[in-house]
């Protein structure tokens, strides 16, 4: 029997535009990262008496960045959209945080002996985090594959496999460098 008849004129596809991608889970985490980083520094700046707030702002900020991600691979919403707000997220929060620390340990004004030296080392702290991120982003989107994969990282020097494999690694090196940051603050 032919059923021909009952086949439906139009077949249901779903396709994701560009108002779907904005309003995906991750990237509405991610707005109130920016928005919680922000926040923080602007507190840092004008109103260091409010440390604590701040503080808190981005440390929410920066776990936030754990959920954006657990959030776009529960929801099957990973997106080019969505890995560049986390990645300038988090480059702009960890070097607006550098900028602050650059203006309180290098001034030689005030009790540190040492300002020109701490300008240096936050200096350099910024300088090697944009360079080794934009790196890393830049080779892997040549080859078109994503920045974390071991197949992206295949013939990467070790530290850098040794990053993005191990976990427990990973999150020694990015928690260990934001609470150190933290903690100078």
């Amino acid at each position: 029997m032919d059923f021909g008849y009952m086949t439906p004129m139009f077949t249901w596809t779903t396709t994701t535009t560009t108002k779907d991608v904005f309003l995906f889970i991750p990237n509405l985490i991610g707005y109130v990262r920016v928005i919680f980083s922000i926040t923080s520094l602007l507190l840092m700046v004008f109103m260091p008496e409010r440390w604590i707030l701040a503080m808190i702002l981005y440390l929410s900020s920066f776990i936030g960045d754990l959920f954006d991600g657990m959030a776009a691979r529960a929801f099957n919403q990973t997106s080019t959209f969505g890995g560049l707000l986390d990645m300038v997220t988090d480059r702009c929060t960890t070097l607006g945080l550098l900028f602050i620390l650059y203006g309180e340990y290098g001034d030689t004004d005030k009790q540190y002996r040492y300002g020109s030296v701490f300008r240096m080392l936050f200096l350099s702290l910024a300088l090697l985090d944009i360079a080794s991120h934009w790196c890393q982003m830049y080779s892997t989107a040549a080859l078109q594959i994503h920045h974390k994969s071991d197949e992206g990282n295949a013939n990467r020097f070790f530290l850098v496999r040794w990053y993005y494999q191990y976990l427990p690694f990973f999150g020694y090196c990015c928690v260990g460098a934001e609470l150190t940051y933290i903690a100078l603050y």
